[in-house]
């Protein structure tokens, strides 16, 4: 698969540093670094475009500036992209105006649009987009989310002593996350571990936002590590203590 990752910073330097590091062997990664600087509204995209861009079947959009969602319409019909993922980590850097437009915009054009709200909700048939889940079809979106997308960990714990003796990365956060909770959660009891996670989670750099989303009345930070933790937690429910307390007659 042919992919072109649009960047303008450090965030999405990351996540393409992260796919590389973790995905197929045969998958061939470009990037395109947008401009930083862009007016508020991007009247003519062609003036911010280079003279050509890398052939792709999937672009990645992680702009961090809603400038650059703007140019994802041309950019895709440059590479000759044949779908598109443009994450909403951010509600200033991806509008949700903006995403339902972009996504008409591309459907008119034959290319498939998801817009996952947090870019850690996707899996290889839906993705969260406010309070609700959206069912998409589309095989080279579904290659991706595979590998990258709501995170996905094998926790194993040893039933005697219940603690966590291995977890492997079934699927992996774009941003690498989950490989960090991963590793972090090696050698911790099944009555801490989502309390662990959430807090490895935080600790690691990650793009979503921390203004509270009105979609989720919550922070989209917080929506991240909660889809991570709920995955934790599904696993080392049979291994956790359950302690009553009586109350003296």
């Amino acid at each position: 698969m042919r992919i072109l990752a649009i960047i303008n910073g450090e965030y999405g330097q990351r996540h393409v540093e992260n796919i590389r590091t973790h995905s197929p062997a045969d998958w061939q990664i470009e990037v395109w670094q947008a401009p930083t600087i862009l007016p508020p509204i991007v009247d003519y995209p062609e003036d911010y475009l280079p003279e050509s861009l890398p052939p792709a079947d999937l672009l990645l959009a992680f702009g961090e500036h809603k400038g650059v969602a703007e140019l994802i319409v041309e950019a895709a019909k440059m590479a000759g992209a044949k779908a598109v993922i443009a994450p909403v980590d951010r509600e200033e850097w991806l509008p949700r105006g903006l995403a339902r437009q972009l996504r008409g915009w591309l459907a008119d054009l034959g290319i498939a649009c998801v817009t996952p709200k947090p870019l850690c909700s996707l899996t290889e048939t839906h993705y969260n987009v406010r309070r609700h889940q959206v069912e998409y079809d589309d095989p080279f979106i579904a290659e991706f989310a595979r590998y990258f997308g709501r995170p996905g960990l094998r926790v194993t714990v040893d039933p005697e002593t219940r603690v966590i003796t291995g977890v492997e990365v079934e699927r992996d956060a774009v941003c690498g996350c989950a490989h960090h909770v991963a590793q972090g959660l090696v050698g911790v009891s099944a009555n801490d571990a989502e309390q662990e996670a959430g807090l490895l989670h935080h600790h690691y750099p990650c793009l979503a936002g921390m203004v509270k989303d009105p979609d989720f009345n919550d922070t989209l930070m917080h929506v991240s590590g909660n889809i991570l933790k709920d995955n934790v937690g599904e696993q080392i429910k049979p291994y956790k203590e359950v302690r009553y307390i009586v109350p003296r007659p």
